[in-house]
């Protein structure tokens, strides 16, 4: 077996358990993590083999130099024959530019001693490209996708177009290199779009007499790349000029070395994918179990059923809560668990939570009575299909009206400038409830606003509800912790009984509801919840001492949660930091090869 699969074996834990998760999804990708050892690994097959370390080299091939010298006859003849420019003189290459020593055989080049690179162009003044299919496809930036076109999508030209542009084509022959917006991209044309138009924000690499798909890998190592961008101009739009792309250095293998390279970096790349098909599915099946399993307890039908399911669990919670998305599902089935009664243990001398309900109801009542509060339209008889599970002993369904007054707030005109200075009140946007508690808001409003709007001024420990806005938005809850007022796309909570643990089990309530809030909004693209929705929103009420136990129980176990996190936080970066060791130590080698 050779080095380079014992570097791959040897260290395959290394490669498949550095893993993170994506902050953003990748064009044209939706996983949501990253395998960062599999992609490292990648990364140290092109850069071995753009160092001459990944195949043997044979003492009979015919030296780079040789081609070279092949290469420059033929620009000659091209040139006397008008077919090609002269192009102006490259910099001779210097010793500090010269990254690492290279094999016997080997020539340090720039990519314009082989080849040429030439710009696409952009649609004429008043043209457009047409969906509907001609023979002049126009191969955009966002058609060019992992190292190829992707023929999904693309957009055509008339042909009254392309004869305006008709000299700015590629060929199944070049390569394609992005050179505006994504930087350093580059890919093959496949054969049924030899002969299409380029965009303006690529240029083409055409050359000679070198094996195509060993330059494609080569301009796509880190050593390639890392030059595109040192060269990149620092502009608003970063643009690569041709020029740039030009001077690049490149370690040039013999013809014949470059195709056995070729050869192995596509075995290489197979086991690459085989590894991450293998992860992948690995990870699949590790997220099916937890789902499962989680479900077993929330799903239990009495205490011998659910201390069956948990000890299924404790017996393996070491190799079952390990990636990211179990300990989020860990901490969502605790919150359901919570709200289910099946957290902590029922005391039969609590007081119920319907003398809980009777007291509120006094309470408000009173509230009315002495005009601090607005009587409200009765609230809808709870209905079977919304008691989503069979309640324990001392529990009651009830909807947040009935304990709980809800209002909203508005936005004051910002055409008037007296409306926000000077600023002297909190005001929450819907974004502002992505934490448990507000204290300072972004925004403030001044007492004028609260005076001549319909800002409204509710007090500290109020919950506030996201009604609308971006992403996730929508559902979640918060806390103030000073008096503040809202944009009209928050729901503003004042608990009737405003006990720490009452308005903790509410807000603990909402953070289970989340999902099911959001699929109760309204709306298309952004759909919305609104007052009615939040005040009908349905609550299964425990005993207020029972309230108290869930909470504590809760906060230890969400902490638990959290140090699960870091741990695997911290494992991940162990993961990551060897397997760049695993390269950088694979790429210091003193060795002339790795075979």
């Amino acid at each position: 077996m050779t080095e380079i699969n014992n570097l791959i074996t040897d260290n395959i834990d290394v490669w498949t358990s550095a893993i993170k998760k994506r902050n953003a999804t990748g064009r044209g990708s939706s996983k949501k993590i990253e395998l960062t050892g599999i992609k490292k690994l990648r990364e140290l097959i092109l850069e071995l083999a753009v160092r001459g370390k990944l195949v043997p080299q044979d003492a009979s091939d015919e030296p780079a130099s040789v081609l070279l010298d092949k290469i420059a006859e033929d620009k000659v003849q091209l040139i006397a024959d008008k077919k090609i420019k002269k192009q102006k003189p490259l910099p001779a290459i210097t010793d500090e530019e010269k990254p690492f020593e290279l094999p016997r055989g080997w020539e340090w080049c720039r990519l314009g001693d082989f080849g040429e690179v030439k710009g696409g162009k952009r649609l004429p003044k008043g043209h457009t490209l047409l969906s509907t299919k001609t023979d002049h496809a126009y191969i955009r930036v966002t058609d060019m996708k992992n190292g190829s076109v992707n023929l999904n999508g693309l957009q055509y030209l008339s042909t009254d177009t392309q004869e305006l542009i008709s000299q700015y084509t590629i060929s199944k022959e070049d390569l394609y290199i992005t050179i505006a917006g994504t930087i350093g991209e580059i890919g093959s044309i496949p054969a049924e779009l030899d002969g299409m138009n380029l965009t303006e924000n690529a240029a083409k690499i055409v050359f000679r007499q070198i094996e195509l798909l060993w330059l494609k890998q080569s301009l796509s190592s880190s050593f390639a790349m890392n030059q595109f961008m040192d060269k990149m101009n620092q502009l608003a739009q970063p643009k690569l000029a041709l020029h740039r792309i030009l001077s690049s250095i490149i370690a040039l293998p013999p013809l014949t070395e470059q195709q056995r390279i070729v050869a192995k970096v596509d075995e290489l790349m197979v086991l690459c994918d085989q590894l991450e098909q293998q992860t992948e599915q690995s990870l699949s099946a590790h997220q099916t179990l937890v789902e499962v399993l989680l479900a077993a307890l929330t799903e239990s039908k009495d205490v011998n059923d659910f201390q069956t399911s948990w000890q299924r669990i404790a017996e393996h919670f070491d190799v079952l809560f390990t990636t990211e998305h179990s300990i989020e599902q860990l901490k969502q089935t605790i919150l359901q668990l919570a709200v289910m009664g099946k957290l902590v243990p029922q005391n039969p001398s609590d007081e119920p939570a319907c003398v809980l309900l009777e007291k509120i109801a006094e309470e408000k009542a009173q509230l009315i009575a002495d005009k601090k509060i607005k009587k409200q339209k009765p609230l809808p008889a709870i209905i079977d299909d919304e008691k989503l599970f069979e309640l324990p002993s001392g529990w009651e369904y009830e909807r947040i009206g009935t304990f709980g007054i809800v209002g909203t707030g508005s936005t004051p005109s910002r055409s008037n400038p007296d409306y926000w200075q000077p600023a002297e009140y909190n005001w929450v946007s819907s974004g502002e409830t992505s934490e448990f508690f507000v204290n300072e808001t972004k925004e403030k409003v001044s007492a004028l606003a609260i005076k001549e709007t319909n800002v409204s001024l509710y007090p500290a420990g109020t919950l506030i509800v996201a009604m609308y806005g971006q992403g996730k938005t929508r559902g979640q809850i918060t806390e103030l912790l000073d008096e503040a007022g809202t944009n009209q796309a928050c729901a503003a909570i004042r608990l009737v009984n405003d006990s720490k643990h009452h308005k903790d089990y509410v807000k603990l309530y909402f953070r289970k509801a989340y999902v099911e809030l959001r699929s109760h909004a309204a709306g298309g693209a952004q759909p919305n919840l609104n007052v009615g929705k939040i005040s009908n929103t349905v609550l299964a009420l425990p005993p207020l001492a029972e309230q108290q136990r869930i909470v504590v129980k809760v906060g230890e176990l969400m902490a638990l949660c959290e140090q699960l996190k870091a741990r695997l936080s911290d494992a991940q970066t162990t993961q990551h930091h060897l397997a760049v060791a695993v390269v950088e130590n694979a790429l210091s080698s003193d060795k002339e090869q790795i075979l």
